[in-house]
């Protein structure tokens, strides 16, 4: 395991799977007559983002869309969001493993816990060995786990150009805050992805001026009856146990996972699989890659 050397690459597999879905035309279809854009796009997105970084290795990460930690803390977590899969993605899904296993790329799981979870344990534990991770994601939760050897990769829906570099400078930028705070930043400001609501008439700019003042969520609610400002001293004490959960929300939990070994994609593995998904054009590309 070269650690200190090339980053490690993690995805935030079901993100890219979504946006890749929505991105690209269902007419894109397998052998087998059968949508294959959700599996061809999230490819096309990793595979330049290899191109770019050169990492060690590849981990793509998937969990519950909605982990029962969180629900149990806010029921509406996540309840506005489509309840039933796209019968055209659900297939993709499902082959998801087999197929990006067949490029040499590491497949990690968790039954309890969210893909961001496994994704911020990865970060961890190669910051800690001495190495670099980049998080490829559509979320911007993640931005807490931006530091001096982590970088979220952000990709935009319908983005073409590639995923957006943030680091703690462009966290300072975006949002006016270290990267450590961003929960705190989502249970003020609120997540209308996520269902979280956060303080009634609290914006961006407000939570960020907040968290600069008082340098925690928990600080503030501490000292919120000294607000000056009755409607927001009012929303910080009404909605208190509601917004330390929402920063508990957006808090990541360590997965118990390990920097994996270094693996090369395997560029034959790779072409074999794109071609038996139907997708001939990218099996060009790989077969070339593997010459």
């Amino acid at each position: 395991m070269s650690i200190g050397g090339r980053p490690l690459l993690v995805v935030d597999t079901p993100s890219m799977l979504f946006r890749a879905f929505y991105a690209l035309p269902d007419s894109i279809k397998g052998s087998d007559g059968r949508p294959v854009n959700a599996l061809l796009g999230t490819a096309n997105l990793i595979l330049r983002e290899i191109e770019v970084h050169s990492p060690r290795a590849v981990v793509l990460c998937f969990g519950p869309d909605a982990a029962s930690y969180r629900t149990e803390l806010y029921p509406a977590y996540h309840a506005e969001r489509e309840a039933a899969m796209p019968d055209d993605l659900s297939p993709q899904f499902a082959a998801a493993r087999g197929f990006f296993e067949a490029f040499g790329w590491t497949v990690a799981t968790s039954d309890s816990l969210e893909a961001d979870d496994l994704l911020g344990t990865y970060a961890n534990r190669e910051a800690e060995a001495g190495g670099r991770a980049l998080l490829m994601t559509g979320d911007r939760d993640m931005y807490q786990c931006a530091g001096e050897r982590v970088t979220v990769l952000y990709v935009k829906t319908g983005g073409g150009k590639g995923a957006e570099e943030v680091g703690p400078a462009e966290v300072r930028e975006r949002y006016g805050i270290d990267p450590e705070l961003v929960p705190d930043f989502i249970a003020l400001r609120g997540d209308p992805s996520d269902g979280l609501p956060g303080a009634k008439g609290v914006g961006p700019k407000t939570a960020a001026d907040l968290l600069r003042e008082h340098g925690s969520l928990e600080a503030i609610l501490d000292n919120a009856i000294r607000v000056p400002r009755p409607k927001l001293r009012a929303a910080l004490l009404d909605a208190r146990d509601d917004l330390l959960a929402f920063k508990d929300i957006a808090t990541l939990r360590d997965a118990g996972v390990e920097p994996p070994a270094d693996r090369e994609t395997d560029w034959a593995g790779a072409a074999a699989a794109a071609r038996e998904f139907g997708m001939n054009r990218l099996a060009e590309r790989l077969e070339a890659n593997a010459g």
